[in-house]
């Protein structure tokens, strides 16, 4: 297993500039790891990651979406592996962090710890390109290639519970300023109403 922090930052690598979906813990590691506007931190829920990165796939096909998932908030949202694989987004690359637990709640084991296979969920919902890694030195040398291939993507790096580079900074993550923040820099040329 690896730990989060060293997935995402082998990720922040790669994409200095894309659009970065992210929840709860993955969303507090990636705030400090790659500081942009374009951390798109503030889903709101459990289980909307995918949902929200499926619409800025969609209403931007000019730009990589990159989704930062939990095991637990997919859970609470596993319809979307169907919903992606229907329209298929071919600018979208999602990563599960697999760690067992809804972290971000308490570190409470999901259902199905340890037994549920995720990416054979994602195979029988039809995604074209399916991966899991469960060691830093594989994942590091397969991205460049995850990034560059055309998707939807979907990637589950195995992680350890724990090991986050961040605080838990809900207020911004809820907060108006990063709101704000990401609609300005994903529409650069719009007109600000008078």
């Amino acid at each position: 297993m690896m730990k989060r922090p060293d997935a995402l930052r082998a990720i922040a690598n790669l994409a200095p500039d894309e659009i970065v979906v992210a929840t709860y813990s993955s969303a507090f590691d990636w705030m400090v790891i790659r500081p942009h506007p374009l951390n798109y931190v503030h889903v709101g829920a459990m289980g909307l990651a995918s949902s929200h990165g499926l619409g800025l796939a969609l209403g931007r096909p000019d730009r990589k979406v990159i989704v930062l998932d939990g095991d637990g908030s997919l859970l609470m949202n596993l319809s979307t592996l169907v919903t992606i694989s229907n329209v298929a987004p071919e600018n979208l690359a999602y990563f599960v962090c697999e760690n067992g637990t809804y972290e971000a709640n308490g570190s409470h084991p999901i259902p199905g710890q340890g037994t549920t296979d995720f990416c054979t969920m994602a195979r029988g919902a039809g995604w074209p390109v399916v991966a899991q890694y469960d060691e830093l030195t594989g994942f590091t040398g397969a991205l460049p290639s995850i990034l560059a291939t055309r998707g939807p993507v979907f990637t589950s790096i195995k992680v350890e519970p724990g090991a986050t580079v961040g605080p838990a900074n809900y207020e911004h993550i809820h907060g108006a300023a990063a709101r704000a923040a990401f609609r300005e820099c994903l529409t650069p040329n719009r007109r600000r109403a008078e």
